[in-house]
């Protein structure tokens, strides 16, 4: 059996992986038009858990109606929906996984179809359907792409209501069972709307100068520690760089994870663009962990653990970034969903578990059995 490093155990305050490998959060757009978890999630979640990974992450849940991307996202809203979430974690950590969970308001980027339907802004005929468009906020009134819908700017009561949303989110989390809990503060999404100086244009104490546009990313952390166990992990994600001039930047990321540290967070999830044209959905040429630099230079100069993601597929690759110290954590996403099992396979390929002994017992077994009948067909044995 070999040594791994993506197959140490990581110990997050009170909380200890049993690898390196997260299943990062990706949204299914299959919820029930309240916020609520289905039969499709379970099914999902279970699968993802069995897979292997030290901690499984849920799609990110809303903390307001108007906070979603689209009619199909979960939420974390009011209390209704914390007995779905519940089931979720508690099938994440029957598996053997950490189960967390991810708080998002989606600002300018909400209110739109589903990406098999089209991924573009909600119109008026689509109120007939039963999903009118809904009203988006964003740090200041610029749509998020030409011809989409312009978002309001949020004022001082919309951004005091903002900050106890996401603090009673957190507290629902908790109750819920998760474990690890992340805020999504990339990609366009609300709060980057307010760090990026391409779409804050804002003259007062939560715009203008780096850190009055870092303040409301700032607050909402406070206010999410408060809620959130004290003894239980904390991350961020971010985008590392908005990659467009004039834009957020990697140095501008490093002093924001240090802020963050300073209040509590314990990681940065680095990933990066998102703030104009989605590329969710379109072919874009990149190598493997693109953003792996951008976790390497915030954790060194930081001083914050990371995680690194963005097409990671070999586990080879996986097992360099934590060997060479770039990042503690590997963030693995539609790789997992084309092999729910991508954690297993790669402690095989590793030689971590040469056996099956990580497996499920009920399946591990007969795989166990199967592979030395293999090896004895070959060798003639």
């Amino acid at each position: 059996m070999s040594v791994s490093h993506l197959f140490s155990p990581l110990t997050l305050r009170s909380v200890t992986l049993q690898n390196r490998i997260m299943i990062s959060p990706m949204q299914q757009y299959m919820a029930e038009k309240d916020g609520l978890a289905r039969q499709f999630h379970f099914q999902h979640y279970g699968r993802q858990a069995i897979g292997g990974g030290g901690t499984v992450m849920t799609e990110a849940l809303a903390v307001l109606p108007d906070g979603r991307v689209t009619w199909h996202d979960l939420g974390i809203w009011n209390d209704a929906q914390v007995d779905g979430m519940a089931r979720i974690a508690g099938l994440i950590a029957e598996a053997g996984a950490v189960p967390a969970t991810q708080l998002i308001h989606a600002g300018r980027k909400g209110s739109v179809g589903r990406p098999w339907e089209g991924y573009d802004p909600l119109r008026d005929d689509d109120a007939a359907k039963g999903f009118p468009p809904y009203r988006t906020v964003a740090a200041s009134a610029i749509p998020a792409n030409p011809g989409w819908h312009t978002p309001d700017a949020l004022d001082a009561d919309g951004i005091a209501r903002l900050i106890d949303a996401y603090h009673l989110a957190a507290k629902r989390a908790a109750k819920a069972g998760f474990r690890f809990l992340e805020i999504h503060a990339a990609h366009g999404y609300l709060i980057h709307t307010f760090l990026s100086p391409l779409a804050n244009k804002r003259d007062d104490d939560w715009g203008g100068d780096l850190k009055g546009r870092m303040r409301l990313a700032i607050a909402i952390a406070e206010a999410v520690r408060a809620g959130w166990p004290n003894d239980l992990p904390l991350s961020v994600r971010i985008s590392s760089v908005d990659d467009q001039a004039g834009g957020w930047a990697i140095e501008d990321s490093i002093a924001l994870a240090r802020a963050l540290k300073s209040v509590g967070v314990d990681l940065v999830d680095c990933s990066s663009g998102g703030l104009g044209e989605r590329t969710t959905t379109r072919m874009v040429r990149r190598e493997e962990g693109y953003q792996v630099p951008f976790a390497a230079r915030v954790r060194k100069e930081a001083d914050i653990a990371t995680i690194a993601v963005g097409l990671i597929t070999t586990p080879a690759f996986a097992e360099s970034v934590i060997r060479d110290g770039r990042a503690d954590l590997i963030a693995i996403g539609r790789e997992a969903l084309l092999n729910p099992h991508w954690p297993l396979h790669a402690a095989q390929a590793l030689g971590v578990d040469p056996t099956f002994s990580e497996w499920p017992p009920a399946w591990g077994w007969w795989l166990e059995k199967r592979s030395r009948a293999a090896r004895a067909t070959s060798t003639g044995n």
